[in-house]
């Protein structure tokens, strides 16, 4: 019988997102660091929602069309639930650990349902976590939260667990004892250059392989940075950074060095057999110019596979999209989110003009970077005119793709509470997903925004001359479906 410590990884991710997660990869890299067992249930293949968010995608002209099937990407024809019961009871793990995100919080809870007569303790995690700590707690089938970064947290706890030590001294980590939570403080950031390298290794192999606009791709994840500079009040971002700076007075945003950077990829490389690299920084160019300058400098010298980043209107220059084409960058996104100066500024707390944008997107098609532009769609107070407006400003520049999403109330973001304190969500309301409303609003109902989600590409792509039939196309009725299909396939066959 192994006298080894073993945790179970939870990872209950969204249907076919095929993306590596980073988080879930370090944990079970800082576990087997300290000599723990790490397996780990994933999700993504199972059948959790009618539709996946790409499939979704697809069908409202946001995605081309992609099949991962030859890749051996296929639904599992088995029950997520027995199969986690399967799991538990094969690997017998000694602590669960689960992440959770709002999203995925229904689904967390229900898988631990299937194995709470079990008796083994489970800690939870992740952002979800972060900003709602009791509420988390109060539920029956989980013992312990993660209060904050995991890398040394968890490891710490398992250790206690071993040893059948006291837990009321273990930074980050809260727990239970007689009904009441106990809080224990929260621990310094980790530094990110001593942290292991992600540990893909437990993921089954066809996990590698993600879709970008039709192709497919062996992708890994490299974080390069934590957090994100900026003060988007749909994000939580700065929620985190405020968070961290009351309970340790440190700043939750930092970067990586270079040398770390570049040994990682390189790792991915040999290890993994990486071919293209997703930079999951929040806002991949704000870093300073002199760094970025070293940094493709590297990159070309020593990397240069392709990749995919994301980035915002004010990080936008000459110098550094002409870099980003020698570096081999395949694809970029830019978070356009608005097209009303005004709310953008009041609202949501980005500040660039819209003059701003049709510069910046200026730039782009100069040097023929592939863009995506992320908008979304149904914000607190929002009116079927302010969609227009982003529709208009979409018009005004040029993306190789396009992107609508519709805002979700997330946990730890300022717009939930303008939500919440306009009665458009209650405190019980649950998000699924971003191509699904959770707000209830009289100016623009559920069923409208949705309508707009659907035809918004059409009605960027399209002549003015056709907004009368997109907008039949927006309403989800014979003549209405009808009519999507119609413009639909005239969208896929001039535009892609």
């Amino acid at each position: 019988m192994s006298t080894k410590f073993k945790v179970l990884l939870v990872y209950p991710n969204l249907q076919m997102i095929n993306l590596l997660p980073s988080n879930i990869s370090i944990l079970s890299a800082s576990l087997k660091q300290k000599g723990f067992e790490v397996d780990i249930f994933d999700t993504t293949f199972y059948k959790t929602e009618q539709q996946s968010i790409d499939e979704k995608r697809v069908e409202i002209l946001q995605l081309r069309p992609f099949d991962l099937t030859k890749y051996g990407l296929h639904y599992a024809n088995t029950n997520v639930y027995d199969d986690f019961r399967k799991k538990v009871e094969s690997f017998k793990p000694d602590l669960i650990s689960i992440t959770i995100v709002d999203d995925t919080l229904h689904l967390s809870i229900e898988l631990l349902k299937t194995v709470s007569d079990l008796d083994i303790p489970v800690c939870a995690g992740g952002v979800h976590v972060i900003f709602s700590p009791e509420a988390v707690l109060s539920h029956d089938e989980v013992d312990y939260i993660c209060w904050g970064e995991g890398e040394e947290a968890l490891p710490e706890l398992c250790s206690h667990l071993k040893d059948n030590l006291p837990l009321d001294n273990i930074k980050n980590i809260w727990s239970k004892k007689n009904g009441k939570i106990i809080q224990n403080s929260m621990r310094e950031l980790v530094n990110l250059d001593e942290i292991p390298y992600n540990d893909f290794s437990i993921f089954e192999e066809k996990r590698f392989f993600r879709p970008m606009q039709g192709k497919v791709f062996r992708m890994v994840p490299v974080e390069i940075d934590r957090g994100c500079p900026y003060s988007c009040q749909f994000c939580a971002a700065p929620h985190l950074r405020a968070l961290y700076k009351k309970e340790t007075e440190c700043n939750y945003y930092r970067m990586k060095s270079l040398d770390r950077v570049i040994d990682e990829i390189k790792f991915y490389i040999k290890k993994y057999k990486a071919e293209y690299i997703f930079f999951n920084s929040e806002t991949f160019l704000a870093m300073p110019d002199a760094k970025f300058d070293e940094f493709s400098r590297r990159y070309i010298d020593e990397i240069k596979i392709p990749f995919w980043c994301q980035s915002r209107i004010e990080t936008i220059s000459d110098f550094k999209i002409s870099r980003l084409v020698s570096m081999g960058c395949d694809r970029i996104s830019i978070g356009l989110e608005h097209g009303n100066e005004e709310f953008r500024k009041k609202v949501l707390n980005k500040p660039f003009t819209n003059e701003n944008v049709i510069k910046a997107f200026e730039i782009l098609k100069k040097y023929s970077i592939p863009v995506t532009v992320n908008n979304i769609i149904g914000f607190p107070e929002e009116t079927r005119e302010m969609v227009f407006d982003t529709i208009y400003l979409n018009r005004k520049i040029y993306a190789d793709s396009i992107s609508a999403f519709i805002f979700v109330p997330y946990h730890g973001t300022m717009l939930r509470e303008l939500a919440l304190k306009k009665g458009y969500i209650n405190q019980d309301t649950e998000t699924h997903s971003i191509v699904y409303p959770a707000l209830d609003m009289p100016q623009l109902s559920k069923e409208s925004i949705f309508g707009l989600l659907r035809t918004f590409p059409l009605y960027i792509k399209m002549p003015e001359s056709r907004f009368g039939e997109i907008k039949i196309a927006e309403q989800f009725t014979e003549e209405g479906n009808a009519m999507f299909a119609k413009l639909a396939e005239e969208y896929a066959q001039r535009y892609w």
